[in-house]
């Protein structure tokens, strides 16, 4: 493990253009959609396919592409690069997802929140944000739409909205009526939104700000909790930030992880942190957690190729005993299968680079399977009951 200090880390890091500053109701959700919902958008399906689409099994992926309009559905088990089950136009560089228990998936575009019915493969509506975002644009600093969650009963979506060049906001949607409901203000740029177990708390990690704002679902009040194990030095030009963060199963403790080195292990009550070791050296992203507490955390790649390692994934237990899985190119976010045997590691790099595909890997053997698929696929999940939520 090449254990750096501040200092050496920030020269290094300074060497790397500063241009480049970032690296992403009680009723359920499947209720029917009100009249005023927007009208249905049409899957693209694979070529003989025609007609109505088959329902999707269970264990289908579902990934976003953020260098389109679309989310595409994934067979994991295809191997002859035929992994695409077909696409549907949600709106522009969609971002995070979320899925609900009843087959409608939200998703944070630039334009607004899409929701897709998962079993006919169409989008059902598109709800606009109410924070101004200036133009709808694509790319790594658009505005709109960033990270999304379900509170735990599938009334509300969560949905982190970026304000190029200011603090962004949550808006709240309810399910239901299909409405944004409440906006309440966050930091700069949130990557991730997450929920608490008891749905009480809403986590936004804010990548620009270095922090994570605790909302109330009862009241709506704020609080921030700096998040900076490398400091803030260097500002909106600093690689060393938050980006994704996952929920620990066992205590509702917050885990960032940092570079290979370092994995923040924040107290959401008391806003306390503490740092504890990581060993892959490598500049992370996407990280979540089994149920059983196990963190899975993707590295995208060296900042510095002369010091860090390539791209990986880290599979750390809850006692912190790590292995890590070496993986070919630049990756970004990740999920896991309903038994916990596979994970799903997407190429949508935002950083520096990405390719149209994800990585399937037997959490077993260690061994990785590529599946071309999508344009830049950002965020991923897995349809099907007892299948993880959001990734």
């Amino acid at each position: 493990m090449n254990r750096r200090s501040l200092g050496s880390r920030l020269a290094a890091l300074a060497a790397v253009t500063a241009a480049l500053a970032g690296c992403a109701s009680d009723d359920g959700d499947d209720a029917a959609p009100p009249a005023s919902a927007a009208p249905s958008t049409a899957s693209s399906r694979p070529p003989g396919s025609g007609g109505t689409p088959a329902r999707t099994p269970d264990g289908t992926l579902l990934v976003t592409d953020f260098g389109a309009d679309t989310v595409t559905f994934v067979d994991p088990a295809a191997r002859d690069g035929a992994a695409g089950l077909g696409s549907v136009r949600v709106g522009t560089a969609p971002y995070g997802i979320a899925l609900g228990a009843h087959g409608t998936a939200w998703v944070a575009t630039a334009e607004g929140v899409a929701a897709v019915d998962t079993r006919t493969r169409e989008r059902t509506a598109l709800i606009p944000y109410r924070t101004d975002t200036g133009p709808v644009t694509t790319g790594e600093y658009r505005g709109g739409g960033m990270g999304i969650a379900l509170s735990p009963d599938g009334g509300r979506v969560y949905v982190g909205v970026n304000v190029p060049g200011g603090n962004g906001t949550l808006e709240v949607v309810d399910t239901r009526r299909r409405e944004v409901t409440r906006v309440v203000p966050v930091g700069r740029r949130p990557f991730d939104v997450d929920v608490s177990h008891d749905g009480r708390q809403v986590y936004a990690t804010n990548h620009d700000s270095f922090d994570v704002t605790v909302v109330g679902t009862g009241d709506w009040t704020t609080r921030r909790i700096e998040v900076a194990p490398y400091g803030t030095e260097g500002g909106l030009g600093s690689w060393l930030k938050p980006h994704y963060t996952a929920v620990r199963p066992s205590d509702g403790a917050l885990l960032l992880p940092f570079e290979g080195e370092r994995l923040a292990v924040v107290d959401p009550g008391t806003g306390r942190v503490r740092i504890e070791d990581m060993t892959a050296n490598t500049h992370q992203h996407g990280v979540t957690a089994g149920a059983d507490g196990t963190l899975y955390v993707v590295g995208t790649g060296p900042i510095d190729p002369s010091r860090d390692d390539g791209p990986s994934l880290t599979v750390r237990t809850p006692d912190g005993d790590e292995r890590i899985i070496p993986l070919d190119g630049p990756h970004e976010t990740v999920a896991l299968s309903a038994d916990g045997r596979t994970a799903y590691v997407t190429g949508g790099f935002t950083r520096a680079g990405s390719w149209d595909g994800l990585s399937v890997v037997d959490l077993g053997s260690g061994g990785v399977t590529r599946l071309p698929v999508g344009e830049r696929p950002l965020a991923v999940a897995v349809l099907g009951e007892g299948a993880p939520r959001r990734a």
